[in-house]
């Protein structure tokens, strides 16, 4: 059995960049959330129209790479338990009542960030008979995240702007 024809060559693991930058992001998101939020931060994503792709890499965002959950960031079902409101899609028609309900339950002080193209009004929908249009044209945004759909480290580049602009606000 030692014979070449029967041994397996393993290719050598490549160092691949966006390890080494989630890497740098894991560490800032675990100081940034410690000194904003003290423990954690809550987020409640809300649907108002997508095509689904956000909320899978929201999804891909709790897998065992990534795990954003041990550095203090929890998905909630609550809009009274939540911090943040992620809001996917593009704000459609009947869904224009269910959002701001959703964001008037959300306590103060609470922010949104719009996640995708579609939720940040430019995506194919924006010009729909269906769809007023962008999250902000319904409720005040403090962060965009574009991308069709945003990719795991692109939304968590946001969720630290996030927390930088809350940190330089003072809450």
């Amino acid at each position: 059995m030692n014979s070449p024809l029967f041994r397996i060559i393993a290719p050598k693991a490549k160092k691949n960049r966006d390890d080494e930058e989630l890497k740098r992001l894991r560490l800032e998101l675990k100081r940034s959330i410690g000194s904003v939020f003290g423990r954690s931060m809550a987020i409640r994503e809300v649907d108002t129209g997508s095509d689904g792709s956000p909320e899978i890499e929201l999804v891909n965002l709790t897998n065992p790479y990534y795990d954003i959950e041990q550095y203090g960031i929890t998905f909630v079902a609550s809009p009274r338990h939540a911090d943040v409101l992620m809001v996917t899609g593009p704000v459609t028609c009947n869904m224009v009542t269910p959002l701001c309900k959703v964001y008037e339950a959300t306590p103060s002080p609470k922010w949104v960030i719009a996640l995708g193209d579609d939720a940040c009004g430019i995506g194919i929908f924006k010009d729909s008979y269906a769809v007023i249009g962008s999250v902000d044209k319904v409720i005040p945004v403090d962060v965009k995240i574009p991308g069709n759909p945003p990719i795991p480290i692109d939304i968590i580049k946001g969720l630290l702007e996030l927390i930088e602009k809350i940190g330089k606000e003072g809450y």
